[in-house]
C-alpha cells in the first residue's frame, strides 16, 4: 500500500469517525423551531399529495425525503456513493444546501463522472453544502455559516430572493424534513 492510499484511507476513517460526532454535536432543539412555509419560485413544482410534497417530505428524515423529489435524484445518488445517507438521516437540526438535477447538469459530464467516482472530493464536496445548525429565512439575509466540510459559506438577499456565496441562487428555501431545513438551489457550491 502506497503511502498516499493509507493516507487516504486514514483521511477517509477520520471522516467517517468524526462527522457523525459533528453533526450531533452541532444540533440544536429542532422540534422548538419556528415554522414557516417554503418559499421561492421552485416551490410551486413539488407535488401537493404523497411522500414528495412538503407535508411528506416533513416526514421523513432529509435523505429520504431528498429521494421523493425527483428534480434531486443526482444529489441524491451522490449522497448514496458517498457513503451519508445514514449520517444525513441520524443527524439533528441541520441545513441541507441541496442542489437540483439542473445544478449538477452545470458541470462536465467528464468532471461530474470523476467527482462521483472520487468518494473522498465527493464527501468533501457534500459536507460543504450542511450547516450544523438549522438556518432560518431571516439569518439567510446576511449569514456566514461553518459547514460540516470545514468551510465557510455566505448567504445575503431578503424577502424570497437569496443567494449563497453570490454564486447559488435558493430555488426552493426553507423546505422542512423530519430533521432538518433544506434550501433547494440551483448552482453546485464549490468548497473554498
Amino acid at each position: 500500500m502506497t503511502t498516499q492510499r493509507v493516507s487516504r484511507s486514514a483521511a477517509l476513517a477520520a471522516a467517517a469517525f468524526f462527522l457523525p460526532v459533528a453533526l450531533g454535536a452541532a444540533a440544536p432543539a429542532f422540534a422548538g423551531s419556528q415554522q414557516t412555509d417554503p418559499f421561492g419560485p421552485a416551490c410551486a413544482s413539488v407535488p401537493k399529495e404523497g411522500s414528495g410534497s412538503f407535508e411528506g417530505m416533513a416526514k421523513d428524515p432529509v435523505a429520504t425525503a431528498a429521494s421523493h423529489n425527483p428534480e434531486l435524484s443526482t444529489l441524491v445518488t451522490a449522497v448514496k456513493k458517498a457513503g451519508l445517507v445514514d449520517t444525513l438521516n441520524n443527524a439533528e437540526g441541520i441545513t441541507v444546501f441541496a442542489p437540483t438535477n439542473a445544478a449538477f447538469a452545470k458541470i462536465p459530464k467528464a468532471d461530474l463522472d470523476e467527482i462521483l467516482a472520487d468518494e473522498a472530493e465527493l464527501t468533501k464536496i457534500l459536507t460543504y453544502h450542511v450547516v450544523g445548525e438549522e438556518i432560518t429565512p431571516d439569518q439567510l439575509a446576511d449569514g456566514s455559516f461553518k459547514t460540516l466540510e470545514g468551510g465557510t459559506l455566505t448567504t445575503a438577499g431578503s424577502g424570497e430572493t437569496f443567494t449563497v456565496n453570490r454564486s447559488a441562487k435558493i430555488v426552493c428555501g426553507d423546505v422542512r424534513t423530519a430533521n432538518a431545513t433544506v434550501d433547494i438551489i440551483d448552482t453546485v457550491l464549490t468548497p473554498m
